[in-house]
């Protein structure tokens, strides 16, 4: 029986293969770290787990100006572009990341009682996350082109050890030091130095270019224009827990980003299905075959929904096991978050058309408006409602997020595809609608377990009755990841 599970994994194109283990690697990343918080919520307090949430925020957001997420789209696009010179091209943009890394290292030396009491932080935590930055952009760039190259063994093993050894550590750490948030960062920081400086070397030998000008002047030119963009996208995934920490305290940001870590545990989804379907979006849009795009697009924000419905659902249960009773309040923040989690989702299936058509203006002007807004709605509606109202703040913010892209994908179809239309309005909106009035339904009945019960259980039954519909819809994307040319 093994042997011909065996047989037929090798018979499988490397490239579906390389994909699955891929997945199997951001599964890994995030997997191990969710199971590994209950232990964490439960050896720091809540104002602890607060300033280590708020430090996270923070390295997001600084991550964008210091290294300017040059791992990202362009060192994928160059990689292509200068194919018979990319051993070149990876260490130059590896000795690029690395000068911008010291060069605001520096920066930081000179300003840094200024720069602590901006962000206070301390400045060990401040020399961390600088030198965090680096040894993750060391790993994202080695990462991308193993990706490329579809070598996978490699990646997973390092992922695997990396996944283990920092929750490993950063317990160790944390319960013998009195700094205990200090503790748990510095935990993170060690792994990845042991683990990722190697990279970096094997990069640089290969490469032995530290710095080509033709490589630094084409990703410089390419990101610096995406820069609003990246910032943006950070600041409307971070700026809730910075905003929280400031105007409530640690205490409120820890519980709510226990609240927004669960949630965004169906992101692992997302990801799955979006490796899966964004290379078929790109064929049928080059192909022009914009009408068979929803009858794949409906099914999967059935599922995506019905995902983020189950941890809705199960809220309370799932806070109860994550952390101690300190963070219950969690709860009543993990439905807006969750719905949040469906508009990331569905926002791709239009702004994949922003993409191949290049149209990054939208895209940058899309991600600033929404990471604006959210700036303003936290400071206005967390002072009336507390931090809880930052959930809804967020959730409101990717509803425009998506609408926004929603249009500019019209937008483009009129101009460039003849007016075809992708998806059905009526429809899109349906799906939206039942999906958030289930949702809500849930949250009303945190309060009467009983009732909540009796809802879940109305849910399963629908479930099952329309299990045929759920298998054809989850057949269809396995199909689409056999034809998919990568």
């Amino acid at each position: 029986m093994l042997g011909k599970i065996i047989d037929k994994y090798k018979t499988i194109p490397v490239q579906v293969r390389a994909s699955l283990w891929f997945l199997i690697c951001t599964f890994l990343q995030k997997g191990i770290s969710l199971i590994t918080t209950p232990i964490f919520t439960r050896i720091l307090t809540t104002s602890e787990y607060g300033k280590y949430s708020v430090f996270n925020s923070w390295l997001s957001i600084i991550t964008v100006f210091v290294s300017l997420n040059l791992y990202s789209g362009v060192y994928t696009q160059g990689m292509v572009k200068f194919e018979g010179e990319r051993k070149q091209y990876a260490s130059s943009l590896q000795g690029l990341c690395l000068t911008l890394v010291v060069a605001w290292t520096i920066i930081y030396l000179i300003f840094h009682d200024w720069l602590n009491n901006l962000f206070e932080l301390t400045t060990v935590q401040m020399l961390a996350m600088l030198l965090m930055i680096w040894t993750t952009a060391c790993f994202n760039f080695w990462s991308v082109e193993q990706r490329i190259d579809f070598k996978y063994s490699k990646l997973v093993l390092i992922t695997l050890l990396v996944s283990i050894a920092k929750p490993v550590l950063g317990v160790f750490l944390v319960l013998n030091s009195t700094d205990k948030v200090t503790a748990r960062i510095l935990g993170l920081l060690l792994v990845e130095v042991v683990a990722y400086t190697g990279l970096f070397a094997v990069q640089m030998y290969r490469g032995r270019k530290f710095c080509v000008r033709k490589f630094w002047k084409y990703a410089l030119l390419f990101n610096l224009p995406l820069l609003p963009h990246y910032l943006s996208t950070s600041v409307l995934s971070s700026a809730d827990r910075i905003m929280i920490g400031y105007m409530v305290g640690e205490d409120a940001a820890g519980i709510y980003n226990l609240a927004y870590s669960v949630s965004l545990i169906m992101t692992m989804f997302n990801t799955a299905l979006i490796q899966t379907v964004e290379p078929w979006l790109y064929k049928k849009i080059k192909a022009g075959e914009i009408a068979g795009i929803s009858k794949i697009a409906y099914p999967t924000f059935i599922i995506i929904a019905g995902v983020n419905v189950i941890l809705i659902a199960f809220a309370p249960e799932i806070i109860a096991i994550f952390a101690p009773i300190e963070y219950m309040d969690a709860i009543w923040v993990i439905p807006p978050i969750a719905m949040s989690v469906f508009f990331m989702f569905a926002y791709t299936f239009f702004a994949v058309f922003e993409f191949y058509f290049e149209k990054t203006h939208y895209i940058t002007f899309a991600t600033v408006a929404g990471a604006v807004l959210n700036i303003v709605l936290n400071y206005h509606a967390i002072r009336i409602w507390g931090y809880y109202a930052a959930g809804y703040t967020t959730l409101l913010c990717y509803v425009i997020y998506a609408i926004l892209h929603y249009y500019f994908m019209k937008k483009i179809c009129k101009e460039y595809l003849n007016g075809a239309e992708a998806y059905n309005d009526k429809i899109l909106l349906i799906i939206t609608v039942v999906f958030m009035a289930i949702a809500f339904a849930f949250l009303i009945t945190y309060r009467d377990v009983v009732v909540r019960y009796l809802l879940i259980l109305v849910f399963t039954t629908i479930l099952i009755v329309k299990r045929k519909i759920i298998v054809l819809a989850i057949k269809n994307l396995i199909s689409i990841k056999k034809r998919t040319d990568f």
